[in-house]
């Protein structure tokens, strides 16, 4: 038995150091010393409207509201959902922004969680729910803008439109001292900048090689008509963002001078037209000293990770967030797709979060790239002028033993402690040791798709096929960052 407890206690201490090996970008160690919580709200949660809550394609933890309390630490955050809950198509969901209160009861790195409390460690409770709407403070929509434009006016660029409501399906969010924020979405790809009460403010529109194209005109159609509307055509643009591929991460630099945004995957002329060729995609970095208008101060390409499926095949891990820790680096989650809690495929082959250095890329900003009609990369490769941004893994989220502590998996049984398809949110928050100033909890949330048995929105009650029930889940991570707390103005 005294060999088995050693043993036992060797592997323990191999996972906490192979965790905790520092990773090296830019000549910076960042640490990752593991997950630290688990928590959950349940799928058929219903926000303040009475229709089934949304979960994480975006988030934004307030820091002002950050207290420790002993080893107790509350706050709240701001979670933003999606389009809605899509089957056939989308539908009139209302774009809205809830606020979530926290309570982190962290288990320390590398300890296992009390037995019984393993997914207990992060309470999450629903506290608001904020509607947002378009400059007249009129209601937008989720609905596929399948053909339409809104007019520019004023400083207003043209906008997705759908049964005349401003389309939005929102995918990232930064959260500004003052209230108001900026939200991306996958529409445009557009970003917008919203009032403390919800209020379009401004809209930037990307460069026009990121700008959906159909016939030579800008088509905001994502292929996802709704009831009656027809479908695009051509089905996907020309050039310009994906389908369902636009700005899915944007964070604010910790100084907050800059404001940095990148595509899912590469425009469709830079190999975005196949899942093999899609890894060169854009990061977008703009000056923010002026809120209202921002201003596209440097661009360079992201090089997505490569990875090969079951079958042998190559695939692109589309990025679905980022956390910005300077305007020349950020963390970037980024995953396969069509495997988890809630789909079919059941084993993820990839969901890491990676460190994206920009320091030796290649600026391309407001340069010949930046058109339609001249590729970064076209059918894939690089254009050898270009030098892209370095990655470097930093959090495997799949990794077993890490799951595996906190009564979670990777993989069958494709139940409820399968991570789900979707991780789409992430956000930091001070660990507030005065011994470990660097250190950060990093929170990762997913996108549960409103899938429940027990749903309701638009007017109708609805279930989601093959009896899925998927809860929004967070995980979270302790991880050192070097310097960060020297560049905040929060």
């Amino acid at each position: 038995m005294k060999h088995l407890n050693r043993t036992v206690a060797l592997g323990a201490a191999l996972v906490l150091f192979t965790a905790m090996t520092p990773a090296l970008a830019d000549g910076v160690a960042y640490v990752n010393k593991g997950l630290i919580g688990i928590g959950r709200i349940p799928a058929n949660q219903k926000d303040k409207f009475g229709e089934t809550f949304g979960s994480g394609s975006g988030m934004a933890i307030d820091t002002k509201s950050w207290t420790r309390e002993g080893a107790t630490y509350k706050g709240s955050l701001w979670l933003l959902p999606d389009r809605g809950y899509n089957v056939v198509g989308t539908t009139d969901y209302r774009p809205r922004l809830n606020t979530i209160s926290i309570e982190l009861a962290p288990t320390a790195p590398g300890a296992a969680p009390a037995a019984g409390q393993e997914q207990s460690g992060v309470k999450a409770t629903l506290a608001d729910t904020m509607l947002l709407t378009d400059d007249k403070g009129a209601d937008a929509t989720g609905l596929d803008p399948s053909n339409g434009v809104r007019a520019a006016a004023g400083d207003m660029p043209i906008l997705p439109e759908a049964n005349g409501k401003l389309a939005l399906d929102d995918e990232a969010i930064v959260r500004l001292p003052d209230g108001t924020m900026f939200i991306s979405d996958e529409y445009g790809p557009n970003i917008y900048r919203f009032s403390a009460e919800g209020r379009l403010m401004s809209a930037t529109q990307p460069p026009a090689a990121l700008v959906p194209m159909r016939h030579g005109k800008p088509n905001f159609a994502s292929d996802n008509p709704g009831p009656g509307a027809a479908e695009p055509d051509p089905k996907d643009p020309e050039t310009g963002r994906q389908n369902n591929q636009g700005l899915e991460g944007m964070s604010m630099t910790p100084d907050g001078r800059f404001l940095i945004a990148v595509l899912q995957s590469a425009p469709r002329q830079d190999g975005g037209d196949s899942g093999s060729t899609r890894q060169n995609t854009r990061a977008l970095v703009y000056d923010a000293s002026d809120l209202a208008h921002l201003k596209l101060a440097h661009e360079y390409v992201v090089p997505l990770p490569v990875f090969t499926d079951a079958k042998g095949k190559t695939k692109v891990a589309a990025q679905s967030e980022i956390v910005a820790l300077s305007d020349k680096s950020f963390l970037m989650l980024a995953r396969d797709s069509g495997n988890g809690q809630g789909v079919k495929g059941d084993e993820s082959l990839y969901r890491k979060i990676e460190i994206v250095d920009l320091s030796a890329a290649t600026d391309i900003a407001n340069g010949p790239f930046d058109a339609a009609d001249k590729p970064v990369a076209p059918k894939g490769m690089l254009d050898a002028s270009v030098t892209p941004a370095k990655l470097t893994p930093f959090i495997d989220i799949n990794d077993k033993g890490e799951l595996g502590r906190f009564g979670l998996h990777n993989g069958a049984p494709n139940d409820k402690n399968n991570l789900s398809e979707k991780w789409e949110a992430m956000s930091l928050a001070p660990v507030l040791d005065p011994k470990l100033p660097d250190d950060y909890f990093l929170f990762v949330a997913n996108d549960n798709d409103f899938l429940t048995q027990d749903g309701f929105q638009v007017g109708a009650a609805y279930k989601a096929e093959d009896g899925a029930d998927v809860d929004t889940t967070f995980l979270v991570y302790q991880v050192t960052l070097p310097g960060l707390s020297g560049n905040t103005t929060q």
